[in-house]
């Protein structure tokens, strides 16, 4: 059953370096809940949505918030610290050929570590298992670490795939090089293999299949109207980033950043900025933790919301709206600030409402409704 929450006004908050922030109050209601750590959600038609549980599960959420059995059909989830089952999406295309893409911690076959891999799947007419699965795309290399997986999938116009790849923790210096997959962000074709058009195709030493690199763990992504893509990336101890990453650019970590080591102290030579290297659009300090991206182009909120840039916050459990001029972000309003719950995903349904997931064992699907 659904059922509303009303959500408190709050103080005003400032953003350093911006006009003032906004805090105002919304209301929200729970399409479902009892989902253990959910992770990405998409839509499938009738009302209905797949939602992934990071412990190795997805379900269907029917129209009326029951909550189905996990599927059958997925390949092996390395469940463990920020790692299992975590973004899925449909294909554009999905109301006629069913196709789904979800991205996962993928177990080495022998010898140990893991990776963020993407796969492809066909949901079964009856919407109770994932069909003719194949693995579309596997990071290298595989690494032992439970930690910066990034995955996040967005289809570009064309029908090829973005993903996010974070750095591994440990591998952060990975970042800065192209003979591997940690930091990047990677573009590929919707049956596998790299985009002939990326940026360094035929270049020795450098794997094909990379769009732009030096990031850190990308846990956000969406696709402007204008069908650019736009990333949330988690800092260290500050430095959450918010990034336009285009063909064959450098972001920068972990020789700039805004963020300090965890407990103190610079990271690399503490610089913000080197020629050749990009700056972020917007970034937080401290960091919120930024996990889930969403454009608003429905009419449901006004037009004052139409082109703004949501983010759900897991370390300060809010909503953030934030105003887009060009290439700035000149404004944030903090929304749902008493919502008390880890902000995981954020999507716009086919309905123009915006949904929610919550990181949480006992997490929650809910209902953005337009505020007063």
């Amino acid at each position: 059953m659904i059922r509303p929450i009303a959500l408190s006004f709050t103080a005003l908050l400032a953003v350093a370096g911006l006009t003032p922030a906004l805090v105002h109050a919304q209301t929200t209601e729970v399409v479902a809940s009892g989902l253990q750590n959910p992770w990405g959600v998409a839509f499938i038609g009738e009302g209905r949505m797949l939602v992934t549980e990071r412990p190795g599960r997805m379900r269907v959420v029917g129209a009326d918030g029951r909550v189905g059995e996990p599927l059958a059909g997925l390949p092996p989830v390395e469940a463990g610290g920020q790692g299992g089952l975590l973004d899925v999406i449909t294909d554009r295309a999905f109301a006629s050929n069913r196709t789904v893409y979800f991205c996962y911690s993928e177990p080495a076959a022998s010898g140990g570590g893991n990776s963020t891999a993407m796969a492809s799947a066909r949901l079964s007419a009856d919407a109770s298992r994932l069909e003719d699965v194949k693995v579309i795309f596997s990071q290298a290399p595989k690494v032992s670490s439970r930690a910066h997986f990034g995955c996040r999938i967005v289809q570009a116009g064309d029908g090829s795939l973005f993903l996010t790849l974070g750095d591994r923790y440990s591998r952060m210096n990975d970042a800065q090089t192209l003979d591997n997959h940690h930091g990047k962000v990677v573009r590929v074709r919707s049956t596998g293999g790299a985009h002939p058009d990326n940026p360094f195709v035929g270049r020795a030493g450098a794997l094909p299949e990379i769009w732009s690199f030096g990031h850190r763990n990308l846990q956000g992504a969406a696709l402007a109207p204008d069908g650019r893509l736009w990333t949330s990336e988690h800092g260290p101890q500050g430095g959450d980033e918010i990034n336009r990453p285009e063909a064959g650019k450098n972001h920068g970590w972990p020789v700039i950043t805004f963020g300090q080591n965890y407990g103190g102290g610079t990271i690399g030579e503490g610089i913000t900025r080197r020629e050749g290297m990009e700056q972020p659009l917007h970034q937080w300090t401290p960091s919120i933790a930024p996990s889930g991206l969403a454009f608003v182009t429905s009419e449901r909120y006004g037009p004052s919301w139409q082109g703004n840039l949501l983010a759900g916050s897991l370390k300060f459990r809010y909503l953030s709206r934030l105003v887009i001029e060009g290439d700035r972000v000149v404004r944030e309003e903090k929304l749902l600030p008493d919502l008390n719950q880890r902000v995981r995903d954020v999507r716009q349904g086919p309905d123009g409402f915006i949904y929610l997931l919550t990181d949480d064992r006992n997490g929650q699907l809910l209902r953005l409704l337009p505020g007063r």
